[in-house]
């Protein structure tokens, strides 16, 4: 299941995902994932948590999110969760790119029976239809 954290810079998104985050380790059975883009999160984030900078992994774009989201699966069979901020940030902001991404990430997601939260940085109205399609938008 994808769940999207959507709204524009400053609308409390990253806070959400916090709180999202440490509800989850606080319930999980397993391993809770939070993807981040540089170091921000270190402080907010409970440390029972696997805390990964996309930025020391060189991933940039949606191909190579979708490959290290897939490895994280394939190497960890008790995973649960997966939280992933600044997504635009991560892959682009091509409309076209992001539901290609969505829809390959939601089958994982489903395939592997895990939740996958993103931040992604646009309003409800923006998101391109097909995202809104496999995607519950908070």
């Amino acid at each position: 299941m994808i769940t999207l954290i959507v709204g524009k810079k400053g609308s409390g998104k990253t806070k959400k995902l916090i709180e999202r985050a440490n509800e989850a380790v606080r319930l999980s059975d397993g391993n809770v994932i939070v993807i981040e883009k540089g170091l921000k999160l270190t402080y907010d984030i409970s440390h029972q948590a696997r805390l990964v900078d996309s930025d020391a992994y060189g991933i940039s774009g949606a191909d190579a999110m979708y490959g290290f989201v897939c490895g994280i699966c394939a190497g960890n069979y008790d995973v649960t969760d997966i939280f992933i901020d600044s997504t635009l940030k991560i892959i682009g902001s091509d409309p076209e790119v992001l539901q290609k991404y969505m829809e390959k990430l939601n089958a994982l997601a489903e395939q592997a029976n895990i939740k996958i939260t993103q931040l992604v940085s646009l309003t409800p109205e923006e998101l391109p239809e097909g995202v809104k399609a496999v995607a519950e938008i908070v």
